[in-house]
């Protein structure tokens, strides 16, 4: 089974919290603060795996979850760090952020990786709060939680050449008989249902993967037949091999057959139009073969001279006529050891990630928002308050107070006021509550 799309839930590990402790050593009276700090949580992280060739394994397993900190100790011990959590993808993988769209990763090369989720800060142990007047605090910060991301996973193919062109016209053979690979094989439409990769050696020339993608029809590029499930794995070739039946056997003509497909792939990606391309006239044995080619031909190159836009790939080596007989293997090494040796020519397409910070979980966000609920208390949302409201012992006096005094830096009263607050006002911050007093 091939899986070339998957959605997937992950989250980075919670950080630990800081710990309250009191230093407690025999014959020393009043030990000073010694919480330690909370541990980081886990990354999550995206990295090529060899041995992976789909996206099948997201189809069981959907939702992904680090390791969190542990807390701080006493005696100023610092809490473990969360284990990082590697996600393996083959390669190929575009990583999109479901919700928004946007390309996170594309991961292409053997050994790269992506940290998509960096996990939340630990909190930091009371022993970090001792003032000059604050000698006791019995407080400490909450770690910070992990980032959740729902994320959209595509495969697109990392093929060198793809091989195109309508059902039974001989892709699949073709691949079989200049690779290692074992498509299936048979005389109707849509035997090919997944992709199918080999490596064409060339006897220690130049070598290449290829790749066979499934027939494509008229209104492909509008998921008619097997449609755009299929044409995303074009993208990523160098250069395209348009195999046509050149005897006609079903009853169209080769040259509408050409372009078709080719309206096909613009339509789906403007930049498929202009991918270089080698047309490959299979079955030049079969009847009425001859009359088609000349026909063919004619007509091609008229066609070619009204797209001036192709004279560089032209002069590269591509649009070049190959006959084969791909059944027994006629002409066939000659066409692979040709399109080895104009490869290099035509730059892989690469696709561009979006402009992100280093980090996408590290995003600035705004430490809290403001809105009025039904009964006209103010509710205070955010990571940074949710926190902060966490990390405070509102049963000590020096706690309250620094938490006040944070939320005053942050600049929440100011924006109270603004809206309107008056004394003896609700404000609520997730389950804690308290009365706003100038």
């Amino acid at each position: 089974m091939f899986i070339d799309r998957a959605k997937i839930l992950v989250r980075s590990g919670n950080g630990g919290n800081g710990c309250v402790a009191f230093h407690r050593e025999k014959y020393v009276n009043a030990g000073g603060p010694d919480g330690g700090d909370g541990g980081r949580g886990g990354d999550v992280i995206f990295a090529v795996d060899e041995r992976m060739s789909t996206l099948i394994d997201f189809r069981f397993k959907r939702k992904f979850v680090a390791q969190s900190g542990g807390n701080g100790r006493t005696c100023k011990m610092t809490g473990k760090s969360g284990e990082n959590l590697v996600i393996g993808v083959p390669k190929g993988t575009l990583i999109f952020d479901n919700k928004s769209g946007r390309l996170l990763a594309d991961l292409v090369e053997s050994g790269q990786q992506a940290t998509l989720a960096r996990g939340g800060r630990g909190g930091q142990g009371n022993q970090h709060f001792a003032t000059a007047t604050r000698q006791v605090p019995n407080f400490a910060r909450a770690g910070e939680e992990g980032k959740e991301l729902e994320l959209r996973l595509e495969l697109k193919l990392l093929a060198d050449v793809g091989l195109v062109g309508y059902p039974s016209v001989g892709k699949s053979t073709l691949l079989s008989v200049t690779t290692a690979a074992k498509p299936e094989i048979a005389e109707y439409h849509f035997t090919t249902l997944v992709p199918n990769l080999g490596v064409v050696y060339n006897g220690g020339e130049r070598s290449f993967v290829l790749a066979d993608i499934p027939g494509l029809i008229e209104g492909a590029s509008e998921g008619v037949g097997l449609g755009h499930e299929f044409l995303r794995h074009i993208e990523r070739t160098r250069l395209i091999l348009h195999v046509i039946d050149i005897s006609g056997s079903e009853g169209r003509d080769p040259f509408e057959d050409f372009l078709t497909i080719n309206r096909e792939l613009a339509q789906f990606n403007e930049s498929l139009a202009a991918r270089p391309q080698i047309i490959v006239l299979n079955k030049t044995d079969m009847p009425g073969s001859d009359e088609q080619l000349v026909i063919f031909k004619e007509k091609f190159n008229n066609w070619l001279s009204e797209h001036e836009e192709l004279n560089d790939a032209v002069e590269k080596g591509a649009y070049r006529i190959f006959e084969v007989m791909a059944a027994i293997a006629e002409g066939t090494r000659e066409l692979m050891l040709y399109t080895a040796s104009i490869l290099d020519h035509f730059p892989q397409e690469v696709f561009a990630v979006e402009e992100l910070p280093a980090d996408v979980s590290e995003q600035e966000e705004a430490p809290f928002t403001v809105s009025i609920d039904p009964d006209g208390a103010y509710n205070v949302q955010g990571a940074w308050v949710k926190n902060l409201a966490a990390s405070i012992n509102m049963t000590d006096e020096e706690s309250s107070r620094y938490f006040q005094m944070q939320l005053k830096k942050k600049g929440l009263f100011d924006i109270l006021r603004e809206m309107g607050i008056q004394d003896d006002d609700t404000v609520r911050i997730y389950d804690f509550e308290f009365d706003y007093m100038e």
